[in-house]
């Protein structure tokens, strides 16, 4: 007879947890805020330059901020938390 590679799991659940849900959405709202972040700093006039595209908030932070989000989603999928 075959073995097989599929586990079970003693609850019949979900593959991820409560917690790594709640992590999952987390790092989705924290990408969300980066992307927020990054909005703004377009010209009245499109005549004329705006150096506010420039600013320290969308050329760093944000960017920043997406790539936390991006790192806490992965570590959210492939962290296991041992059950209570």
């Amino acid at each position: 007879m075959a073995e097989s590679n599929r586990v079970e799991r003693p609850d019949g659940g979900f593959a991820i947890s409560k917690r790594n849900f709640t992590l999952v959405l987390a790092g989705f709202l924290v990408m969300v805020l980066g992307y927020i972040l990054m909005t703004g700093g377009r010209a009245e006039n499109p005549q004329e330059f705006n150096p506010e595209i420039f600013s320290i908030r969308r050329v760093v932070v944000a960017p920043v901020v997406v790539i936390a989000g991006i790192v806490l989603e992965i570590v959210a999928i492939m962290k296991v938390f041992k059950r209570r």
